[in-house]
């Protein structure tokens, strides 16, 4: 018996984030259990992050193909993502987000695709966000399988009116023997904080950058590096530029191999003002680096706080601030937390469990 093909479908701009890793790692997982996986890009016309990708592609083994689209909607990449479903038998649209889950409801009668969908969340904000939201909900009522990556997208879809035999918690997950740790963490000298993601507002760096400052001018020993790029890189950069000790401060751009990033932390701050259950937190429990995050969404929900990571409220500079200088002056407690959340990473969230699930969830399409 042939086995069934899933397209991963997904609107990407530059290098892409935790929803990007999950899909180009997600092929070599389903090896054996009758489903094969390939991915396909909506990109903007041009963009070089797209080539990073594709690389991050080939080497994990994930088919993709880039799709150069402008516009809310486009005749044009419809038709190619038609063509490519024909060509490549594709009998699973795996959408995550709103313009995928709508292209896959357009094609599906036409191409006799069964819908599955990844929640992944709203996090950047715009005037726009209302419309995605509505689109969204009129398609995830059209979706054979819908599944959520945090608790609390979970309890939104719910609230939705999504079935609950179609609706599935799936946290993110990591392939853990990947992300191991090669050396070991200094329990001494200056600590190095590090955050990484996307740099828009959501995710609260000038916050940290605060925090930090007023951390240093009160003494403490630190430096912070912020990993990623985005439209708000000159303005960060330009109020580093504004501290006291700017030498204390690195916008390191993107990162292509995180392991070696997370290996130079001492601590990692994941200072969202909104957030799922974002891959790179899971990443940095797994290199044993102490996290320190803001109850933003899906870490409220899948952190303990104090046993496996310090949480603190988000959208606060204080309370940030408070939390850096607690973990800066306690290396025990540093330790403690990283070697439970490595402990609990591996036994919860390791990828390949991830994608037994995954297989159930395609084995309950009509």
């Amino acid at each position: 018996m042939a086995p069934h093909r899933v397209l991963h479908v997904r609107i990407t701009a530059g290098t892409g984030g935790g929803p990007e890793k999950t899909i180009v790692n997600s092929p070599r997982f389903l090896a054996g259990t009758g489903y094969e996986a390939e991915a396909a890009v909506l990109h903007p016309p041009g963009d070089p992050g797209f080539g990073v990708l594709a690389e991050r592609a080939r080497e994990a083994g994930c088919p993709l193909t880039g799709i150069g689209e402008r516009g809310p909607i486009s005749p044009r990449a419809l038709g190619r993502l038609a063509s490519l479903c024909r060509e490549r038998g594709i009998t699973i649209w795996h959408g995550h987000d709103y313009k995928s889950n709508l292209y896959g409801v357009l094609l599906r009668r036409r191409l006799g695709l069964h819908l599955v969908t990844t929640v992944h969340g709203w996090v950047r904000h715009t005037w726009k966000t209302p419309l995605y939201h509505a689109v969204d909900r009129w398609c995830l009522r059209r979706h054979g399988q819908v599944v959520c990556v945090s608790r609390d997208l979970f309890e939104s879809c719910t609230e939705l009116g999504v079935a609950p035999e179609r609706l599935h918690l799936i946290e993110n997950a990591i392939d853990t023997e990947r992300f191991t740790r090669r050396a070991s963490a200094r329990a001494s000298g200056r600590l190095r904080i590090g955050a990484v993601g996307r740099l828009s507002e959501e995710k609260g760096f000038a916050l940290l950058i605060e925090a930090v400052e007023r951390l240093v001018a009160e003494g403490l020993d630190l430096e912070l590096t912020i990993a990623g790029e985005g439209h708000l890189r000159d303005e960060l950069t330009r109020r580093i530029a504004a501290t006291a000790e700017p030498e204390r401060f690195r916008m390191a751009g993107f990162c292509e191999d995180t392991r070696a990033l997370f290996e130079g932390f001492d601590l990692f701050c994941l200072s969202s003002l909104r957030e799922g259950l974002p891959n790179v937190v899971l990443e940095a429990m797994a290199m044993e680096v102490c996290v320190l995050a803001t109850r933003s969404g899906g870490m409220e929900a899948f952190a303990r706080d104090g046993v496996d990571a310090l949480l603190v409220d988000p959208g606060s500079a204080d309370e940030l601030a408070e939390g850096i200088a607690r973990l800066a002056g306690d290396p025990a407690l540093r330790a403690a937390l990283a070697r439970a959340a490595r402990e609990r990473v591996c036994r919860e969230v390791d990828f390949g469990g991830r994608m037994e699930r995954m297989v159930e969830v395609y084995e309950r399409l009509d």
